[in-house]
């Protein structure tokens, strides 16, 4: 036999600081373990999840609507073809079972989370860490386990705000990080040109640098953002209105020559085709930043980087979004640029080992079986007390 015998979640807290006491706006996320009947070293197989960074639980829909499904599915709907494994892109269909399209909300972020776990179990079952498997399932045999990467985080202090926001470049230049990005749009834009000269005071160009307006602006606000912005010749302009705003996106794009990054706020291929057609973006030069846990997982992720690298976008566009090892493993396997770390933020999730550093803006991923959770040890704490 080969199936899935439990399924653990619950809701924890996450801080957009090293800082946790400074307010966060009560963000949350879901963690997830997820065992299996398989054993390994006299134990079962256990596979760890969580539901990404920067949106909340979801505690209801996982144990309400997809881990039930999992749990039901028999060893023919979970197994891979010569049954010694999990095939997650299986348990996945067995997931979304009944499911209409459309109607996104957040329900593909509580199948992204079960998906996760579905990795690092089937990882484990094989030996193997993830982006190693995934390589394999994809067919990608240039593959490589060193992601470029940019340290993520920069968001607005309390108190002191440019002083502790320049502390945290200088920590993580420290640690070996090359390029950064970090958070606008909360204040006036006078005060967001301070906070990016502050940052470029401590940094070669402003190649190194990229903001993050996290859907802030409105029409006439992003068009005021993008004209202050351009001088500075940044690495790119993160999710400058909302999502789905696509005519605001086309007249900063019109307007603005450097990059422009979009597509964290959007789950799934039909949204994705939608950016494409409709948001201006030029494929020479603009970032996509899709985040495979919250869309779905990978095999949604997978469908996202087809019908964009088949409409004329270069993997080199693809940056994706969540800061962590999983997404980092994702980079790896289907040959990204790069991908987000975020070192100093959402303890114990962003990041990546105890032991890895960032050598010259590049990691090299752990080659423990699964996505390598493991790797930090308050986070195995965490996920273990499951």
């Amino acid at each position: 036999m080969l199936r899935i015998v439990s399924i653990s979640e619950r809701a924890v807290p996450i801080s957009r600081y090293a800082d946790p006491s400074i307010p966060s706006g009560g963000l949350t996320t879901s963690i997830v373990a997820l065992t299996t009947d398989v054993v390994r070293d006299g134990r079962p197989v256990v596979g760890f999840g969580f539901s990404s960074i920067g949106r909340f639980a979801q505690s209801g829909l996982i144990r309400e609507r997809f881990a039930p499904r999992l749990l039901a599915a028999s060893e023919t709907e979970l197994a891979s073809a010569d049954g010694t494994n999990i095939d997650p892109y299986r348990a996945w269909t067995a997931m979304m079972r009944g499911e209409k399209p459309g109607g996104h909300g957040e329900r593909c972020i509580a199948v992204g989370t079960l998906d996760m776990a579905l990795w690092d179990a089937a990882g484990k079952i094989a030996g193997l860490p993830l982006y190693r498997l995934l390589q394999e399932r994809l067919g990608n045999t240039s593959g490589s386990a060193s992601v470029e990467v940019y340290a993520s985080g920069g968001y607005p202090y309390p108190h002191d705000d440019l002083r502790r926001l320049q502390d945290e470049i200088r920590a993580l230049l420290d640690a070996g990080y090359t390029h950064f990005k970090i958070k606008i749009g909360a204040f006036e834009l006078e005060r967001d040109i301070e906070r990016i000269e502050a940052v470029l005071a401590l940094l070669p160009s402003g190649a190194h640098l990229a903001v993050d307006a996290m859907n802030a602006y409105d029409a006439a606000s992003a068009v005021r953002a993008a004209a202050a912005l351009k001088p500075f010749h940044l690495r790119w302009f993160e999710d400058v209105c909302d999502p789905f705003d696509f005519e605001t996106q086309s007249h900063v794009t019109a307007r603005y020559d450097a990059p422009i990054a979009a597509g964290e706020a959007l789950f799934s291929a039909a949204e994705a085709t939608l950016l494409d057609r409709f948001g201006g973006l030029r494929r020479d030069r603009d970032i996509l930043l899709f985040d495979p846990a919250h869309g779905y997982g990978i095999p949604e992720y997978g469908r996202i980087v087809g019908v964009l690298t088949d409409a004329g976008w270069p993997l080199t566009a693809f940056w994706p979004h969540g800061g962590h090892l999983f997404t980092l493993h994702v980079a790896a396997a289907f040959g990204l640029a790069g991908g987000e770390v975020n070192p100093r933020s959402f303890a114990p999730f962003g990041g990546i080992g105890d032991d890895a550093v960032a050598a010259a803006g590049t990691v090299t991923l752990p080659e423990d079986p699964g996505i390598g959770f493991e790797r930090r040890q308050d986070l195995r704490r965490l996920f273990e007390s499951l």
